[in-house]
């Protein structure tokens, strides 16, 4: 499950995505549309500053945008930022590998096999999909078109 924090990470970047180009977008306006709490918000934008992700400016006319066009970050990367993994399990993770504790040997855990193919699967689609593509909200409920 996605963290609250990587699900605010998301909204924000998919806001800069909607305006790249235009300039700075400030914090305030990026935290009322997204409905993100301000404080949160700039903990996260100040994250993705480190990483090299969003770019920002100080001052009456400053804000933050995208460090690189949107067709060059995908969600993969958004998440594996925030998250660390895009792994279910630790022991299922490529960059966070922990062997669980409570478990028979890796070899022969079947559930890490299943992960393992469910990382995979997750990981081929989240970097398929760039901030530059179309998203729309599902319509109906249960819908999942991208």
């Amino acid at each position: 499950m996605l963290s609250q924090k990587t699900r605010y990470a998301i909204r924000a970047m998919q806001h800069l995505a909607d305006r790249y180009g235009q300039g700075p977008v400030q914090l305030g306006e990026i935290a009322t549309a997204q409905k993100i709490p301000a404080k949160f918000l700039t903990t996260i934008l100040s994250e993705l500053g480190r990483a090299g992700v969003v770019e920002s400016q100080r001052g009456r006319d400053g804000g933050y945008w995208l460090a690189s066009p949107p067709q060059e970050l995908t969600y993969g990367n958004l998440v594996r930022l925030m998250r660390g993994s895009l792994a279910l399990v630790p022991c299922a993770s490529r960059n966070a590998h922990e062997r669980c504790s409570n478990c028979v040997a890796e070899n022969e855990c079947r559930l890490r096999a299943l992960m393992l193919k469910v990382r995979d699967q997750t990981a081929d689609l989240l970097d398929s999909i760039h901030l530059s593509d179309p998203i729309q909200p599902p319509s109906q409920v249960g819908d999942s078109t991208i």
